[in-house]
């Protein structure tokens, strides 16, 4: 109800009497926006009770109230006479008509467990870019993109706590530079036409501050502006569906035992969920999470594979596992209409990490709407032990709206076809692995990563960021020696590894593509290990606003 508190759409308040799927700059599906429903008591009661219903196709991950004191207590408070709260200087919501998420503050993000809240991890908040340059007679910032674009001197925000990133473009040749003076942050300074610098730092405190270019003259001359920071928001309940699978869903080793048959049961669900904050996506998944389960057989074993497509889907799905040999992977076999179910089995001859994903045309959809995951034939006798394994794959997704935009995105068949993605996510979606679902562990310990890539089509340069691989088995092979000491790892969309490293020093550790850029669509993890400090090993004092 209140302005900038909200995550996924518009503030509710002031509903009543207002046109279904009106509100500006917010993405509604297309059967919202055709609905042409008029919000009074009647049409809420009817929404509430079954959203599907009242609007066929419409992309609410919301079954319906059954209970009728509770949908009068909604209706009742919506009617109560809220209005919209005065625009606040921090709008979290959505950006206007056009915008992008670069300069789009989203709501304050915790430091993962462990982690030091001085440190800066990768994921900056707020987004902003600025050009120096000449206008109306005076050296100024002028603003880049989004909500800013173009405005002189433009007004800068974010929320306590919020990491803040802003990029400085050179535009006219002079050396500049931007300070924040009360945020303890400043940038080096920049000089040539086109060159840039970028810094981030926390907004360690709320209020009204300025922020200005520090070459004598400069600030007098024009070049200040104001960075308003609000005070810590209130945590916030995420609405959306949440179909990221965290990286410690997966099964345990098996070890030594003889080969059996193995009942794998996957079933195939089409689902709106969150893929980042304030926007949504209609993924195609198995069992209801990205990825899929992860399936752990041994050599010599029979898998009977029971594949299941729900009857709400509106596609035959179906599933190609890289470690079957035979006449699509299995897919030739499993092309399952909505509502149906078909079986067959298959023998896991060699050991090795593989990606299983959809195999129903055009493929590439499939795997993009999010139909992928990872299954281990585990040598005899398994692999060496570890102290903790996790579960992780990287995907593109393809919107019909720009990166950061808020709404309900659609699938763009375009972008898939020009390998355009305006989303690089670590299971399934933007901030699955940092803010919502970070990965845990001690110091002294060695963990294992199960990495694939689903793709469709990017390859990725598996990384994490302050560590060194002390074993590497290069693309999901089991049946060589693993590389050792090994820094960045290559792996191909439909491929996999397995990496094992120690853990020596406690922090925050950033699962990334080194493919960087991607990091700004979404492509980022947390490992956050706890501990005693190791001096020896790793002796310094962690700043903020550093970077990588």
């Amino acid at each position: 109800m209140d302005a900038g508190k909200n995550l996924l759409g518009p503030s509710l308040a002031g509903i009543m009497g207002r046109k279904a799927g009106a509100e500006s700059g917010y993405n509604y599906s297309p059967a919202m926006k055709q609905s042409g429903l008029v919000w009074d008591g009647n049409t809420l009661d009817a929404y509430l009770a079954d959203p599907q219903k009242l609007v066929p196709g419409n992309k609410m991950p919301f079954p319906g109230l059954k209970t009728d004191h509770d949908r009068a207590d909604i209706i009742a408070y919506l009617a109560a006479g809220a209005q919209p709260a005065p625009a606040a200087p921090n709008p979290a919501g959505q950006p206007a008509s056009g915008a992008t998420a670069q300069n789009t503050p989203a709501p304050a993000s915790q430091p993962p467990q462990g982690a030091s809240g001085a440190d800066i991890t990768y994921i900056p908040d707020a987004r902003y870019t600025l050009r120096s340059g000449i206008a109306e007679g005076r050296m100024v910032y002028i603003g880049v993109g989004g909500t800013i674009d173009g405005k002189v001197n433009p007004v800068l925000t974010a929320s306590e706590g919020q990491v803040v990133q802003v990029t400085l473009i050179n535009g006219e040749g002079a050396e500049h530079d931007i300070v924040f003076p009360d945020q303890d942050a400043k940038s080096p300074r920049v000089t040539g036409k086109g060159s840039s610098t970028t810094i981030a730092f926390r907004a360690t405190k709320s209020g009204d501050f300025i922020y200005l270019c520090s070459v004598p003259g400069h600030q007098l001359a024009g070049m200040q502006g104001q960075f308003l920071v609000t005070p810590r928001p209130t945590p916030q309940t995420v609405v959306e569906a949440d179909i990221s699978r965290e990286a410690t869903d997966l099964s345990p080793p098996i070890g030594k035992r003889d080969p059996q048959t193995v009942r794998v049961d996957l079933f195939s669900v089409e689902i709106e969920g969150r893929l980042a904050e304030g926007t949504t996506f209609g993924y195609w998944t198995f069992n209801g999470k990205v990825p899929g389960p992860f399936i752990r057989v041994r050599i010599g074993d029979t898998i009977d594979i029971h594949l299941k497509n729900s009857a709400d889907s509106s596609m035959i799905h179906s599933v190609d596992f890289h470690a079957t040999t035979g006449p699509g992977g299995g897919a030739a076999a499993l092309q399952v209409d909505p509502g149906k179910e078909k079986s067959m089995t298959w023998k896991a001859l060699v050991p090795g990490l593989y990606v299983y994903h959809c195999a129903t045309p055009m493929v590439a959809e499939h795997i993009a709407n999010g139909m992928y995951g990872l299954i281990l034939v585990e040598p005899e006798g398994g692999l060496p032990p570890v102290d903790r394994e996790f579960y992780v794959m990287q995907g593109e997704i393809y919107t019909d709206i720009p990166h950061g935009q808020h709404g309900s995105a659609e699938f763009s068949v375009e972008k898939l076809l020009n390998e355009r993605p305006e989303y690089f996510v670590l299971n399934g979606s933007a901030g699955a692995l940092s803010k919502l679902h970070p990965l845990h562990a001690k110091v002294g310990e060695t963990v294992r990563i199960f990495f694939g890539v689903g793709g469709p089509n990017y390859t990725s340069s598996f990384h994490v960021i302050g560590e060194i691989f002390d074993k590497v088995y290069m693309l999901g092979g089991a049946q060589t020696a693993p590389l050792e000491g090994i820094q960045t790892v290559t792996v191909p969309a439909g491929g996999a590894v397995i990496v094992d490293f120690k853990l020596e020093v406690p922090g925050n550790y950033t699962l990334v593509d080194h493919a960087l850029s991607r990091m700004e669509r979404g492509l980022v993890g947390i490992l956050s290990v706890e501990g005693q400090p190791n001096p020896e090993v790793f002796n310094g004092q962690v700043m903020p606003g550093m970077g990588h």
